[in-house]
Parts: structure tokens; sequence; C-alpha cells
């Protein structure tokens, strides 16, 4: 697509700035020069910053097609960048001088200052780097390639992890791609080498665990604070909220998050209920939006980090990550959430992305294209799952244990389900076995009630069932009940643990100064709404619980 086409099919993305707003970000920009062909900002490099055009051009080149391909031309006064470089992530698309340039280079947390001071200026800003992001998802700009089998957990595993933290990536399926003996060729790899990850022909990564890829493309963040006012384990829409209000106020927050902003509600393909997005959105696009909020607040967000084990040093919460360092902070929020429980059949084990799904979004979707897709559970989550296979998938089964859909899923996805017509729900039902060879080709049903049992041909297994909270690593100082969910307010007040000489915050755990809100609570809602509002309420606790320090 030209130049031209671009700018006038994304209006929103060509942002040139006047004479009095480039004098505003002279005030916190370092002024550089660039002579003909020299890189600006580098396709796969971490940490980019950003660059207004003081006079010149720079060429936008992409390398998904193995090519260099020029997708955009920047002149004088336009801001160069995109809103993945406020969180550190690495660029997706590489900028060259054409001719000499003079340009003002600006530093995320400097971008973030500027946004600050003018908030329709600000507004404009962000509209513009989000635009380009989507301008990229829509083109399929990325040298970021998956090369791997269909039928591989690995390949599965880098694949969701690229998908659920919004990394654009193109997959090239060695089964299916008529060209990959020419791509294996050209990046000097064999079959067995696979799963890989190669961003063009940069770097290539033999089958790289998450952390590796987070390192590599800057979605794992090092702390930059000996000790938080606020440390957030859980990334979901509690977790991400308290972020966005903790950091909006003041408080310096850092967010851990062993896979991918969202939790639980992230892997939701559509929610229809939450109070102000009357067509829905999708757990994926809501959990974005406010990890976006809360960077640009300045709050952390890093992923994958998974707290270990959590004590206390001087009085503080000190969390001990996989990695082996440490956090400190003076309040902790436990927003870990909640997983859905693992299938105990017989044979099930071995097909967990490879056939089994606990998620239902885009990408696992393609899995059952055209074929018969089984989902298993009786609550909202499992509702829309099965609504949204139904556009994909030729069938859908939807499995209940018990034998009325409407007592645990809302009546508006009833009658969705009831009034689509490939989508076949079996009640007290359950599934006794799986089959299949290097991926999952067959499930047995059995009715509970009658006895009948039924074979059911199917590549995909999507399971929605129970709530297993992840609160496996917390310390006898943090009561939980007898599910293990965490135990909070007054449901503390009378423990042996709570050591205060007042009585427990609403939301605070039975240790003074830690708390808890959304799933992993007990007694909790289990909405995403809810959700948010515990989150937003955790930051009013703080706030009094600091006070008292």
């Amino acid at each position: 697509m030209a130049n031209e086409d671009l700018r006038s099919q994304y209006p929103a993305a060509d942002l040139k700035f006047s004479e009095e707003q480039l004098h505003i970000v002279e005030r916190f920009a370092t002024a550089k020069s660039y002579e003909n062909g020299q890189v600006l900002i580098e396709a796969g490099k971490r940490d980019p910053n950003f660059y207004v055009l003081r006079s010149g051009e720079v060429e936008v080149i992409e390398y998904s097609s193995g090519r260099p391909k020029v997708v955009w031309t920047g002149g004088p006064r336009e801001l160069l960048g995109d809103v993945s470089f406020l969180a550190g992530r690495a660029s997706n698309l590489t900028r060259v001088a054409k001719g000499s340039v003079e340009a003002l280079e600006i530093t995320p947390e400097n971008l973030r200052r500027i946004i600050d001071q003018d908030a329709t200026f600000g507004s404009v800003i962000l509209a513009a780097l989000i635009t380009r992001i989507q301008i990229m998802r829509d083109l399929n700009l990325t040298p970021l390639q998956v090369i791997g089998s269909r039928f591989s957990i690995d390949t599965f595993r880098i694949r969701d992890f690229f998908a659920r933290n919004r990394v654009l990536f193109t997959w090239v399926d060695i089964e299916g791609d008529p060209h990959v003996d020419e791509l294996l060729q050209q990046l000097k790899i064999s079959e067995a080498d696979t799963p890989v990850v190669a961003c063009g022909t940069e770097w290539i990564l033999r089958n790289p665990t998450n952390r590796e890829l987070a390192a590599r493309l800057g979605i794992l963040t090092t702390p930059k604070e000996k000790m938080y006012d606020l440390a957030i384990v859980g990334a979901g829409p509690s977790g991400l909220t308290a972020a966005v209000y903790g950091a909006s106020e003041g408080l310096s927050a850092m967010v851990l998050e062993r896979m991918a902003p969202g939790g639980q509600a992230g892997t939701s393909s559509r929610i229809e209920n939450y109070p102000g997005f009357p067509a829905g959105l999708s757990g994926e696009e809501l959990a974005a939006r406010i990890a976006l909020q809360a960077i640009k607040f300045g709050a952390q967000i890093s992923t994958p980090s998974e707290v270990k084990t959590l004590a206390f040093e001087n009085g503080y919460p000190l969390l001990s990550l996989d990695d082996g360092t440490h956090v400190s902070a003076k309040c902790l929020l436990i927003a870990t959430g909640a997983s859905y429980r693992r299938l105990d059949v017989d044979g099930g084990a071995r097909f967990d992305g490879l056939g089994v799904y606990y998620a239902a979004t885009p990408m696992e979707a393609q899995t059952c294209v055209g074929s018969q897709a089984v989902v298993v559970g009786g609550a909202n989550s499992a509702g829309q799952a099965a609504v949204f296979l139904s556009q994909c998938a030729g069938k859908v089964l939807l499995l209940i244990r018990g034998d009325d859909l409407n007592k645990g899923m809302s009546r508006y996805l009833t009658r969705r389900i009831e009034q689509t017509p490939n989508i076949e729900i079996l009640t007290s039902t359950e599934i006794t076995r799986m089959v299949g060879n290097s991926h999952l080709e067959a499930i047995e049903t059995k009715n509970t009630k009658t006895g009948e049992t039924r074979t059911v041909q199917t590549p995909a297994v999507f399971t929605f069932i129970g709530a297993r909270p992840h609160t496996e690593w917390l310390p006898p100082e943090i009561e939980t009940d007898d599910k293990g969910f965490i135990k909070t307010g007054v449901a503390v007040a009378s423990s042996p643990l709570w050591k205060a000489n007042r009585p427990p915050f609403f939301l605070e755990t039975s240790r003074p100064g830690v708390f808890a809100a959304g799933d992993v609570r007990s007694r909790s809602m289990k909405r995403v709404a809810s959700a948010v509002g515990e989150g937003a309420m955790a930051v009013a606790f703080v706030h009094e619980y600091l006070q008292t320090l």
C-alpha cells in the first residue's frame, strides 16, 4: 500500500507537530543528526526511543517478506514510533534516514511527561501510536516468524505466549506452508531445529523459553526501584486496574505477571455484560486498554515474572521471583486469579496444547476450523466460547454435567446458544476418555443418567470447569479458606494471624498491608466489572495503610 493510501486510510496515524508543540518536545528531547542510510530505530532491538523529525525524511521499512520494503516515509515534524515503545518493547519496523536528517530523540519516560503536559495533545499522540500498531496488525507487518509444527506442544506454547502478550508474529506451519523448505534453507536451519523464532535474518532462537522471548523483545522488565510503594502480583482486570489507579495517583507500582496481561478474563473471546461496551469486546482487548493506561501513568508491567515465594523483611513484603531476583514493596496486592481445572480423564494429560485448551481465542480456534469442537462447562466462559467457536467450527458440542444450562449461565448467553443452529447441548454428560496419536483425534463421552456412551471425532476440546486459585506460593501468614481462596476483611478480623490494633480494611488479608482482589479472593463476585472495582478500591486502602507507616 502506498504512503498516501496509508495516510488516507489511517488519518489518526499521520501525526505532525505544530511549531508550538515542537517547543514543548524540545524541553524533553536530545537533538540528533543522521546521514543518508543511517538507522534511527532497528527492528528487533528492544528499548527503542521515539523521534520527532526537525528536517529531512525517514523511511519506515519492514522485512516480513524477508526483503526490505518501504511502507511509510516520515517527514518534518512527524513522530516516529508506536505505542509498544512506551513499554520498552522491541520495534517491529526499521527507520532509516533518507538524506540528511535532524531529529529530536525522546525516551519513553519523557514522552509520558509530554503526554501529561497537555491532555488534548497527549490524546492525539496516543491515538497516533495506537493506530500505527493497528496498521501493522492489518498489514501483518512483522519480522517475527514462529516456524514449527502444528503438532508440537512447544510451537503452541510460543504462539500462545506471543498472542496473549499481543506480540505481532507470523506462524509458518511446517506441515502446511508450501514455502517452508525455502525458508528453512534461507535461515540455514533444518526441520529438526524447529520450533524456532526468527526476526528476519537478524537473529534466530531455537525452541526458546517464554522468558528468553520476553527478554529479547522487551516484555520482561527489570525493577527500577529498590522499594516500590505497591507491588501487584497478577495482571488480570483487578491487578491492572490497581496499577492504573496507583500509578496515576503517584505511587510507584510494579506488576508481576507469570504469563500475560489479562488473566483468565483475557482469554475470553467476548465479554458482552461489561458496562459501557454494549457491542461487547474481547478480554484481550480490554486487558490491552487497561495495560496501556497503566504504562501511560508510569507503572511497570513485567511478564513472564512468576512469584515463587512471599516473605517479610523489616515488616515489608519481599517477593522472590523464578529468576532468583527479588522485589520489595511497602504494600502488596495479590491478584493472581484462578485457573480452570484440568480434565481428569483417561489419556487427557498428554493432549494439553495438542487438542485440549483452556481458552477460546482466535489462535485456539484455528485448530477446529470446519471441524467438530467440544466445549466443557456450564458457566459464562463456556457459553462465550461455544458461541465464538460456532463461527468457525462445523459444529460445537456443549457438554454440561447438570441438566439445565440456565443454572450457571447468564440468560442472554443461553438464548444465543439455543438460537445457534450448529451448537448442540449435551446435558448430564462427561468425557471419559481421549484418544489420538500426535494430537487429539476423538473423545468418548458418557451420559451420567442413562449410561449411554458416545464416540465423538474432534481435534479440539475447550474446557472451562472449576476454579483453582493461584495461592500455592503464599506463606502461612496469609489465611485462605478450605478451597485455597484468600480471606479478607471481616473474615480475618478475629483470626489469630491478625496483629494490628485496628479492624482490617475490606480487601486486606490476615497480614496488614497485604491486600487481595479479584477471583483469588474468597467470596468474590467472579465478574470482570467487580474485579475492576476491587482493583480500584484496593488502591484507596493502600493509601490509608501508607498513612499509618
